[in-house]
């Protein structure tokens, strides 16, 4: 997960020859993450962008200027990072995350968006002493490393404020200890709301923040709710580094119009309706029922679910009740959900306590559920696939959509 307790980041930090950005939060991370690579792409400039986890294959953890790193590059940084490392233990996600930044290094970015694995204070991609730290969300997801409070949850993550530094707040209404630790840190608090905001109507938006404005913009390509909150954080970045990284407002335009992310809220062509989906908590199962609500009118919806063990599962489903006709539910079981691995049938339980009249069916796996969806429905309804990303990555059509 990152470093564990005693192994903080009192000590040095690393600076990666470029600026870079960290971003943080519940979820929005990969949105902001994908619109701030997108604009600044457009802006000109070689960008490093490191997120996780991967769906497919693990090199998608790291894109050089909209290209995954290669199989032969990867590996030269974990032996590097193996000799280097000497006796010293290391997790996986710690392991891996210094072989990116040694590959970051050597590649002479201008930027790097680094996304935050979990939490914050203790994270790997924490040790890098960040140009600016986005804060999207605070909400309840993997309390047993985190704390079981949004209070207690906001103030690790909040941990990710550097001295000096921007630190923008995108959540609207954060937990009090977040201003408090960013404050502890003495770093430069934008908050969303205050600090800066965004409006719109049915055609186009506008953002403002801190004697900046960028008016008459189209809608960001990226579809669902809170998008436009993770586009203002983007924007709110950008304009804390506008010295050090300038953009124009046609890269701006351009980097809304062109960002791609898969899974948050996809939309696949054809019918019926098919939308992918990584939710995986309660916060974004209530987004992802807005988005529903926002399509339009679908005479049935059919959900393919899969979740991992230790999430509360009861929580997302009440989310989305109102909206679900029938439950596939399937299995989450092998290597890749390891401990985390949760059958169909103890997530039917799950949703049998929280929704006692749910129509649902039980499945071995992805394929077999989805399969089972598609056998429920006519061309005109809807088959939602959420749950986890491994869910989506166990998704035959994922392959050929991608």
């Amino acid at each position: 997960m990152g470093f564990p307790e005693g192994r903080t980041f009192s000590g040095p930090s690393i600076r990666l020859g470029c600026p870079s950005i960290l971003v943080g939060g519940t979820n929005g991370k990969g949105s902001t993450c994908a619109m701030l690579e997108s604009i600044l792409l457009q802006s000109g400039y070689r960008v490093a962008v490191y997120t996780s986890p991967h769906l497919l294959r693990f090199n998608e953890r790291l894109r050089i200027n909209n290209e995954a790193i290669s199989d032969a590059e990867l590996i030269a940084a974990f032996e590097r990072v193996e000799q280097a490392r000497a006796e010293t233990s290391l997790t996986y996600f710690e392991f891996t995350t210094l072989a990116i930044f040694d590959i970051v290094c050597r590649h002479g970015v201008d930027i790097a968006v680094l996304e935050i694995g979990l939490g914050g204070r203790l994270d790997a991609v924490n040790i890098v002493d960040a140009d600016c730290s986005i804060l999207v969300s605070v909400d309840l997801d993997h309390q047993e490393f985190l704390g079981e409070t949004r209070e207690q949850i906001g103030w690790e993550k909040a941990h990710i404020a550097k001295r000096d530094r921007p630190f923008i707040c995108a959540d609207p209404e954060p937990p009090k200890s977040v201003a408090e630790v960013v404050k502890a840190q003495a770093a430069d608090l934008w908050q969303f709301g205050q600090d800066f905001n965004f409006q719109g109507d049915r055609q186009q938006w506008s953002w403002a923040g801190r004697g900046q404005r960028r008016n008459a913009m189209a809608y960001p390509a990226l579809r669902g709710a809170n998008q436009l909150i993770n586009a203002s954080a983007a924007l709110a970045a950008l304009s804390s580094l506008k010295d050090q990284l300038p953009v124009t407002q046609g890269a701006v335009r351009q980097g809304f119009a062109l960002v791609e992310l898969a899974a948050r809220f996809q939309v696949l062509p054809g019918q019926p309706a098919v939308v992918l989906d990584v939710a995986h908590n309660p916060h974004a199962a209530g987004v992802l029922a807005v988005n529903l609500d926002q399509m339009g009118f679908f005479p049935k919806t059919v959900a393919v679910v899969g979740i991992v063990a230790g999430k509360d599962a009861a929580a997302i489903f009440t989310r989305l009740a109102d909206r679900i006709d029938h439950w596939c539910l399937c299995s989450l079981i092998g290597p890749d959900a390891g401990p985390r691995a949760q059958s169909a049938e103890a997530l039917a339980v799950t949703l049998k306590a929280a929704i006692p009249n749910a129509a649902f069916s039980c499945h071995d796996d992805v394929g077999h559920a989805f399969t089972a969806a598609k056998s429920m429905v006519q061309s005109n309804d809807r088959i939602v696939v959420f749950g986890s990303f491994l869910t989506i990555a166990a998704l035959p059509l994922l392959r050929h959509v991608r």
